[in-house]
């Protein structure tokens, strides 16, 4: 028997949120076609509408679920839903920023585009005061708001997350973004949060993460291929499969002996991440060629990191660093000249390779930004500290006034401090 503190026993699996990204069991038997997904199939919910659930089934694809089909296929699972929708229920009135950010906010949404927002929320003081441990986010069930809690984006922003400082400066433009005074002294902070480590948080990342685009591109390319290979020959072995794959591909390497262990090392990537995608029972060559001798290719999904809407967001970043450093001005709005050819990257429109070479050429551009950047070194932290000890004093001085509104009279009741037994 284990104890767990905050209260979160007897909770009916059937009734819980679930999630865009929850893991989840099939209660029933589906039919697609000639095929059934049997009771017991385990996927990840990628999206929901009124009363149903796309779930992302292992080996199979998209399949379509009413709530009380789907169970959370983890108690922690289960744990963590009832406490994100109590924080959400409880807490979403105390938030004092409410931004719109996103494709809305750069100048490239089209019709289809959602509305994403990020903003800030205050914790009321007895929420600070006891045992159990307060909420640091709020996210709503399809993940498109997202609130930290005062603290946790102060301390973002003074690393320079791109979200974050986003987040403020796009509440800046957006008057009625700002839902309280106190949100109000964060936005009017902002210059604080500024310096040239947005060299690091944007501009590097964004280039460092299409650089993995490659390595993972060249996976994806590889696991197309491998499988291809396996199901018209399974008994395939790795070496031999490691040395076609270096030879039809290319890789390039000091020796032919080299390439081939390059191609085994990205073999070995591709069967260990199906394994925890749940798509092969072992972590082994061998269960590879069990799935295709019994003709169970899996149909996976695009990895997240490859869809073209994640690289256009990266030549974003770098575009917009290198105007930061340039001019200390936060345009937020992607330039005109600029605007065409990432949309072209969202769409599709663009070949990956073309997209890294874009990525390279702007690199030296970013290093002269940063090198010729009067911004300071660091941010502004005793200006950021103040900005937090005033938004926490206040929260204290309208709890104990018993001031009106959800920092004083109408604050929402902290969680009970108990134990849960299992």
């Amino acid at each position: 028997m284990s104890k767990r503190l905050s209260g979160m026993s007897d909770i009916d699996p059937l009734a819980v949120p679930l999630p865009h990204g929850t893991e989840v069991s099939t209660r029933v038997d589906r039919a697609l076609g000639e095929r059934v997904v049997p009771q017991g199939a385990v996927g990840r919910v990628v999206g929901s509408g009124d009363g149903f659930f796309d779930v992302n089934v292992v080996g199979v694809g998209v399949v379509r679920y009413l709530r009380e089909e789907l169970v959370p296929r983890k108690v922690g699972q289960v744990r963590y839903a009832k406490r994100r929708e109590d924080a959400w229920a409880a807490l979403r009135p105390c938030t004092v920023v409410d931004a719109v950010v996103g494709s809305r906010t750069w100048g490239l949404s089209d019709e289809g585009s959602d509305e994403d927002r990020r903003g800030v929320f205050v914790l009321p003081m007895p929420w600070t005061a006891g045992l159990v441990e307060p909420p640091s986010d709020l996210v709503s069930e399809d993940g498109s708001h997202t609130y930290w809690e005062f603290g946790k984006a102060v301390r973002q922003a003074l690393r320079a997350d791109p979200n974050t400082l986003e987040m403020i400066f796009a509440a800046a433009e957006q008057a009625e973004s700002v839902k309280d005074p106190m949100g109000a002294w964060l936005v009017e902070a902002r210059e604080a949060f500024v310096s040239v480590e947005i060299h690091g948080s944007f501009g590097r990342y964004a280039i460092s993460q299409l650089s993995r685009l490659v390595h993972d591109a060249r996976l994806a390319e590889h696991r197309t291929l491998v499988l291809a290979w396996l199901r018209e020959d399974p008994s395939l072995s790795l070496d031999a499969a490691a040395a076609r794959l270096a030879v039809e591909t290319g890789i390039i390497a000091p020796t032919p002996e080299d390439a081939r262990l390059r191609a085994r090392d990205y073999l070995k990537q591709l069967y260990r991440s199906l394994a925890d995608q749940g798509a092969l029972p072992s972590r082994e060559w061998a269960a590879l060629a069990v799935l295709a001798r019994e003709g169970r290719i899996p149909e996976l999904a695009v990895p997240r990191e490859l869809r073209p809407k994640n690289a256009y967001n990266l030549i974003r970043l770098i575009d917009l660093s290198i105007r930061w450093l340039r001019t200390g001005v936060a345009e937020l709005r992607v330039r005109d000249e600029l605007r065409p050819v990432l949309l072209d990257i969202k769409k599709g429109r663009t070949p990956l390779a073309e997209v890294i070479a874009l990525a390279e050429a702007m690199t030296p551009e970013l290093e002269a930004a940063r090198r010729e950047s009067t911004l300071p070194r660091h941010a502004d932290v005793g200006r950021a500290d103040a900005v937090l000890r005033r938004v926490r004093e206040e929260a204290a001085r309208r709890w104990i006034e018993g001031a009106p509104g959800p920092f004083g009279k109408g604050a929402p009741p902290p969680p009970e401090a108990r134990w849960d037994e299992e």
